[in-house]
């Protein structure tokens, strides 16, 4: 499988990649306010593609449950110089993590290879500017909104609604214009889901993966891994591990995370036991 990327440009998915978190946010859950300023996300950006990031998700809103909204002029502002400056200085595949249609349109206009959203396109704007952006996108599942997501979901069967929501948004999004080939879907672990919703998705991740689109799993540092342990965000490292292998043993594509390095490591094990090591 190979994402189709801007400038002939392509993204090899015949093996599960990593990519890299780069919030640029003062109140993200985990990294708020570390790479705010220019120099600190290029640093951190070098840091993440030399320990094997293959993309860099670049946020300026914090969707963790209670953040407050950031106006587009300010999430602009955040993002823009990090995505222009990113580009100017590596060769790598840049997502822009956003739900605003015009921090994408500008975001793609700067660099920005893929367009990741929390809302699945649904916001005013964003599904058109996607189909003109002709990029390939990411398309989360959220039960409510972000600010409330967390108060007391509820499900039938989370992972028959889950797959059906994203399944219904990407043939939306497939009469709209966009290539199927261009569609990545994401299950939105933490994102309006309880402990026990987001294990049953992991264990059952195989089912959405059997649709046949790229798949990207992120649970890196979540609450679904510090209410197991009763730990801080910055103490998740060897849940955060766990999550990532069983995901890519269970065949997702793109492993989004902040520890990269470590996360590799463990992918490049899942692969070597999967499809063998060269003598």
């Amino acid at each position: 499988m190979v994402l189709s990327l801007p400038n002939q440009r392509q993204l090899d998915l015949s093996r599960p990649v990593v990519m890299g978190i780069l919030n640029v946010t003062p109140d993200s859950f985990s990294d708020g306010g570390q790479h705010q300023s220019l120099d600190a996300a290029l640093y951190q950006a070098e840091k993440m593609l030399n320990e094997g990031a293959e993309i860099l998700d670049i946020g300026g809103e914090s969707t963790r449950p209670g953040a407050t909204a950031v106006t587009e002029k300010e999430e602009l502002c955040r993002v823009i110089p990090i995505i222009t400056a990113i580009r100017q200085h590596f060769d790598c595949v840049i997502s822009i993590d956003t739900s605003k249609a015009v921090v994408m349109s500008a975001a793609v206009q700067a660099g920005a290879d893929i367009i990741n959203d929390v809302c699945a396109l649904q916001q005013p704007g964003a599904l058109d500017v996607a189909v003109a952006a002709n990029v390939p996108v990411c398309l989360m599942h959220m039960q409510g909104a972000p600010r409330v997501m967390q108060h007391n979901p509820h499900y039938q069967d989370v992972i028959f609604e889950v797959r059906q929501f994203l399944l219904h948004r990407a043939a939306q999004c497939q009469s709209a214009g966009i290539d199927k080939q261009h569609i990545i879907l994401d299950p939105g672990f933490g994102f309006g889901k309880s402990l026990a919703h987001n294990y049953a998705l992991l264990q059952q991740l195989e089912q959405l993966v059997a649709e046949g689109y790229p798949i990207l799993a992120g649970m890196s540092r979540k609450s679904m891994i510090g209410q197991l342990f009763n730990n801080a965000a910055n103490e998740r490292l060897a849940g955060s591990l766990a999550c990532a292998t069983i995901a890519a043993m269970k065949g997702a594509q793109i492993i989004r995370v902040h520890d990269v390095k470590e996360t590799v490591q463990a992918v490049r094990v899942v692969t070597a036991m999967q499809y063998g090591v060269e003598a």
